[in-house]
Order: structure tokens, then sequence, then C-alpha cells
């Protein structure tokens, strides 16, 4: 049997269900990060190749150490890349999380790397995720029905394609990124701002409509935050990240430390 075909699975079940679902964020390389991470209840694990400096081996580690604890793991890929596509998904991915797609033309183009003949145009190959061989059949026949891809909507221009890029039957969810929303309205930083509000308010309503999950990233993970995503429509959070976590408990012990200064 494939690595991870059952929480795989199971994870495109609660995206396509709209039932709750939570994802923890490392953009930093050593794999025991996430094997703390895994210790909590998440659905999935997303790895950032788009803002860090994880490479290719090191994205293999992270995905063998979130796998090994039975939880799924989504990289976001650095930009539209064949290669890194293809790379990723070898390497025992359950599916990908991809940045800045804007229109119905990309959503087609990446789904055409990610998925295998007939639905797409994947080439076959023998890596981690097929088992090295032993699971190449059961892989190749389980992964386009069972693997994920949830483009993020981070533009205005993503935004009025919303319904499009919703339509391809293989999108199982989107993110919505609002700080480049923010950018692309020439209001870069004003989350708060009716137009950045009203523009993921467009996106949340779209994937309602079209029965598909609708995520965000809540930097602060309390109880109350977690709550306002989900009463706004979201069905999907992603808890922080190491990287805010370290830069909250260094912004909060700086201002301890400085009062014995």
């Amino acid at each position: 049997m494939p690595l991870s075909l059952k929480f795989r699975s199971v994870l495109k079940k609660k995206l396509r269900n709209r039932q709750k679902a939570f994802g923890a964020w490392t953009s930093l390389a050593h794999p025991s990060i996430t094997e703390i991470f895994c210790r909590m209840p998440i659905d999935f694990l997303g790895i950032d190749i788009e803002h860090s400096t994880i490479s290719q081996e090191q994205s293999q580690r992270i995905i063998a150490a979130s796998q090994a604890a039975g939880v799924a793991c989504l990289p976001r890929i650095a930009s539209h890349n064949a290669e890194m596509t293809k790379r990723l998904l070898d390497s025992g991915a359950d599916g990908l999380i991809v940045p800045m797609v804007n229109s119905v033309k990309e959503t087609q183009k990446l789904l055409k790397w990610c998925k295998y003949p007939t639905s797409g145009a994947r080439s076959f190959g023998i890596s981690r995720a097929q088992g090295y061989g032993y699971d190449f059949d059961d892989y190749v026949k389980t992964w386009n029905d069972s693997s994920v891809f949830i483009p993020q909507i981070e533009s205005i221009e993503a935004v009025e394609n919303i319904e499009g890029i919703l339509a391809a039957e293989d999108v199982d969810g989107v993110m919505i990124g609002p700080y480049d929303i923010s950018g692309s309205l020439g209001i870069p930083g004003q989350l708060d701002h009716k137009r950045v509000v009203d523009a993921a308010q467009k996106v949340i309503a779209a994937c309602k409509k079209a029965g598909k999950a609708c995520g965000t990233q809540v930097v602060d993970p309390d109880p109350k935050n977690i709550q306002a995503a989900f009463s706004a429509g979201y069905t999907f959070v992603i808890l922080s990240s190491d990287v805010f976590l370290l830069w909250n408990w260094t912004e909060k012990v700086g201002r301890m430390v400085k009062k014995w200064a």
C-alpha cells in the first residue's frame, strides 16, 4: 500500500466535505520540528518552500517525518515550476499548496503537472512516493483520486477568477493570502481594509457555493482567533508556524530580559 494513502484520503475527504481541519506550518528545515508539531491532532503539515531556504532533500526528510507520525504533508512550492512539482511529489508529498494562482489557465497547467494521465501529464517514475517500486501499481492507481491540490488566492485577479478556479474538479479547496491581496489592491498591509475583507468574503462565499474548502493562517492561534476564522466561513486553519512561534517567544522574553539589562 502507498506510504500515506490512508491519511491522505482522510484529509481529502475532510476538505471536500468542508469539515473543520487544522494544519501546522514549518519554514525551518529540521525534521525534529515536524515531529514536535505532529504530536498535535493536526490533519496536515505544510512546508513553506516559497519563503524559506528548505531544499529538495530537506523537504523529503520533513515529508518522511510527517508521514511517520501519521500526518499528511503538503509542501508549498516556491513557484509554478514543473521540475519542483515532480520532485516533491516523487518524494512522497500528499499533494501541494501552490502560491499565486491567478487564473483558470494557471490552475489547469498546475493540475496537469500534478496528476497522472489521463487526468494530467505527470510522468511515471520510481522513487520514495512509489515505495521505490514496491507500491508502484497501487500508488499510480490511487494517486489521482487521493492527492490534494490547494491553490492560494493572493491577488485581486485571482479573486475575480475564483469561480473558474474552483470549477476545476481536482481543486480541493483554496487558501486565502490577505497580505498579498492587500498588496495587489495598492493598500499593502491594510488587512482590515474593507476592500481586502470584501475580497476574502467573495472567495469564502464562492467556496461554499462550490462545496470546497477555504483556508487561512492564524498567526496567533488562541481559541478566540480560531473561532473567529471559522465564524468568518473558513473551513481549515493553519496554526501559526515555527518562525512565528519563535518570533513571538523571543519578543516576549526579550521584553522581560530588558527589565534586568
